[in-house]
């Protein structure tokens, strides 16, 4: 029997979806698995002021805490290897370009000059001591969203084969049959097992200031809403955080890089057309 669970979280709708016997071993594994999202947003929320995040983006300097190391140092990784596409130093673009409160606060239209922010500050770990380069500041966006996904899922999979969507951040583990979880992309039906697929793209997260569209995927090269030839990338991967860096280096890098990648990924263009990368079927 799957058994299910939806809440908010995170700014988005979260559904756990779980293949076991109704009762209380998995009550506590649904429980124990929402627990998480709000436990984890609580620790990196931007939008939070007592969030451990903000303290950072506050004060500079801070005695970070393992799940805040932990997503930090995920994410300077991500940077390293994508040549600085994924950054999580796109704070203050991010605010320049409008997206300055929680989404649903965000007016849909509105008069804001286009100002670019800089990016790729600079940031020192040492221990469990984060240092940020004087200017900057940290959003943790979709890999934190990532993080908890595949967090939630595993804590969930301890009570048999789960599933966990979060606005499209998904994890599996095990399988609740022969073929395993279907999830739709697109115009293709995906099976996955011990996968996670993420989705980033300019089409839902969008708004309007001085009759000029904007987004929430800053490109860090310019400290603006980037622009690209691609509407939105989905891509499968081993976790739920590797995924959401790879769909964000990918849109940046547009159709033809993306296609060259060999990412498995799902590409869809302005213009509405779908091209599938990486293999997958």
């Amino acid at each position: 029997m799957i058994l299910r669970r939806s809440f908010r979280a995170m700014g988005t709708d979260v559904e756990l979806f779980l293949a076991a016997a109704p009762g209380a071993a998995a009550d506590r594994a649904l429980d124990a698995a929402e627990a998480e999202f709000e436990r984890v947003e609580a620790l990196l929320s931007r939008f939070r002021p007592d969030s451990g995040l903000s303290e950072l983006n506050r004060a500079g300097r801070i005695d970070a805490s393992d799940d805040l190391l932990a997503v930090l140092e995920l994410a300077l990784d991500a940077r390293k290897r994508t040549c600085g596409r994924f950054d999580p130093t796109v704070h203050d673009a991010l605010v320049a370009a409008g997206y300055d409160r929680t989404f649903e606060d965000v007016a849909p239209e509105g008069t804001a000059p286009a100002v670019a922010a800089r990016c790729g500050g600079g940031v020192r770990v040492t221990g469990r001591m984060v240092e940020l380069e004087p200017g900057t500041h940290l959003d943790f966006g979709g890999i934190g969203k990532g993080y908890t996904v595949d967090r939630a899922a595993a804590i969930l999979s301890a009570a048999g084969p789960a599933l966990v969507d979060a606005g499209g951040d998904i994890a599996a583990l095990g399988r609740p049959d022969a073929l395993g979880w279907r999830v739709g992309v697109e115009h293709l039906t995906l099976a996955l097992e011990n996968a996670a697929v993420a989705t980033s793209g300019r089409d839902r997260r969008r708004w309007r200031r001085d009759g000029e569209e904007r987004h929430h995927l800053i490109d860090p090269a310019t400290g603006r809403p980037a622009a690209s030839d691609l509407l939105r990338v989905s891509v499968v991967a081993d976790t739920a955080v590797e995924a959401e860096v790879l769909a964000k280096s990918l849109f940046l890098a547009g159709e033809r890089e993306a296609l060259a990648a060999g990412v498995p990924a799902v590409l869809v263009t302005e213009q509405g057309r779908v091209a599938i990368a990486g293999g997958l079927v």
